[in-house]
């Protein structure tokens, strides 16, 4: 009975994300389920459709966490386009200006000029081999990422991409992002499974 109402309690905490308990993962996407687990920024239209989370028209933008978040684990399931140009950024230090220096961006963006820190590397701060190996695109994806302390580790469809330290962002928001290219329209991005559990 007392688990049960530690459950509860936690489930009232988060709103509408699902907690599993047992394993302390709180799941903010199912699905095409979540959406109200996230703040917007930016004019992207995001939808549920398709048994995901989609967005593929705006300027750009993102799906930012109601919660902070020091030492933790994100496991997330993706699909990219070719020319798609998202990423998850961590340790947010302003919602208001999200991007590579003001939180730990790790990169979904197989055609990214820069190639060294295209898909599976953390921009400006984790490279990823040139010319670059892992793809993302047309397919389901998987990262599982974990922050503690300074230490940063990226896993990439089951393959260990980033392992750093960097104690530069201690603390914040995560987002999910669909980016365009300018004159160019990114490819859309997919999200089906997001989950977080803090450590």
């Amino acid at each position: 009975m007392k688990r049960l109402i530690v459950a509860a309690a936690a489930l009232l905490a988060v709103g509408c994300a699902t907690v599993d308990g047992m394993m302390g993962w709180t799941t903010l996407i199912d699905g095409d389920k979540g959406l109200e687990n996230f703040n917007r920024a930016g004019d992207v239209n995001w939808r549920a459709e398709g048994g995901a989370i989609v967005g593929d028209k705006g300027k750009g933008g993102f799906l930012v966490t109601k919660h902070l978040y020091k030492d933790f684990q994100i496991r997330a399931e993706f699909y990219a386009e070719d020319n798609t140009n998202s990423g998850i950024f961590m340790r947010i230090q302003d919602v208001n200006k999200i991007g590579a220096a003001s939180s730990y961006e790790v990169n979904i963006y197989d055609r990214r000029a820069g190639p060294e820190y295209s898909t599976a590397g953390i921009v400006d701060f984790a490279k990823v081999p040139v010319p670059p190996i892992y793809k993302a695109a047309n397919r389901w994806n998987t990262f599982d990422i974990t922050a503690k302390g300074g230490n940063l580790v990226v896993v990439f469809n089951g393959v260990k991409t980033v392992d750093i330290q960097d104690g530069k962002f201690a603390q914040g928001p995560f987002a999910l992002q669909f980016g365009n290219h300018g004159k160019e329209p990114g490819g859309a991005i997919k999200w089906r499974k997001v989950q977080v559990k803090s450590l």
